[in-house]
């Protein structure tokens, strides 16, 4: 397996579409690399009998068809209704095989709560921001959230004020990361509130914002310099200049760069 997908079986005339992120496949191959890559959205918008239609008539994979239309009516777990796809043409290496059961391992053991996190953070990396919302949304309206792990509601609000930030929905934005800083007190989380902030008021004064959240000096420090080190290296990149009025594009670097180093 690799970025490449070369096609070993008939594609399809007529596509299927995966609504989860808005995209046409053709092939049991693409079919094979959104499950391998987006775990976490292999749900009913991709498995349904619609599906099953689809492997029978456009890519003539009749057994294939009728096995998952079966386990579809068995109500099965995730792991039973992509390991028949990954079979059929034999789509990983034994060692990417090995790591995939890994992760199916790690799904399996992982909370509600934090499996729906987990997909809001993959619509978000899928460029799919509203559904990310949405998701993010109904998952802090959970009776079950202060029972997670510490620091997982602040967790989800800054990847919520990621989604809107992504949006410009800037407002919003920075009440999520207020709301997050103030549950976690993350400099992470000071930080986006700081910028956002900064793209909608014309003026920051960045002292009395953070006085009024009663962050003590040394952070207030740490957190101006980062600030001015990110917008001189964003100022670096040609075609490419901010200032401290206008710090959108600044801000969606910045949240962009936290997810993938984070996958928080």
């Amino acid at each position: 397996m690799s970025g490449y997908i070369l096609c070993q079986t008939k594609k399809a005339q007529r596509p299927y579409f995966i609504e989860n992120i808005s995209m046409n496949i053709y092939s049991i191959e693409e079919l094979c690399y959104y499950l391998y890559h987006n775990l976490y959205l292999a749900d009913h918008t991709v498995f349904n009998e619609e599906l099953c239609n689809w492997l029978r008539d456009e890519l003539e994979l009749v057994h294939l068809a009728a096995k998952l239309k079966q386990n579809l009516e068995r109500n099965v777990s995730v792991e039973e209704m992509i390991y028949p796809v990954f079979k059929e043409i034999n789509y990983l290496t034994y060692e990417e095989m090995k790591g995939f059961n890994s992760r199916i391992v790690t799904y399996g053991k992982e909370k509600a709560a934090v499996r729906q996190k987990r997909k809001g953070d993959a619509l978000t990396e899928n460029g799919m921001y509203v559904n990310a919302i949405r998701v993010y949304q109904k998952l802090l309206e959970r009776e079950d959230l202060s029972e997670q792990r510490k620091g997982f509601a602040a967790s989800v609000r800054y990847n919520l004020g990621c989604a809107y930030s992504y949006l410009f929905q800037m407002e919003k934005a920075q009440e999520c990361f207020l709301e997050a800083y103030r549950e976690e007190h993350s400099k992470e989380a000071l930080k986006a509130y700081i910028i956002a902030y900064s793209s909608v008021h014309d003026k920051t004064d960045y002292d009395k914002v953070m006085e009024e959240l009663e962050v003590d000096e040394e952070l207030k420090k740490d957190i101006k310099e980062e600030i001015r080190q990110s917008l001189k290296a964003f100022e670096s990149v040609p075609e490419e200049k901010t200032d401290e009025k206008n710090l959108d594009a600044l801000l969606e670097r910045l949240m962009k760069d936290y997810h993938r180093s984070t996958g928080s």
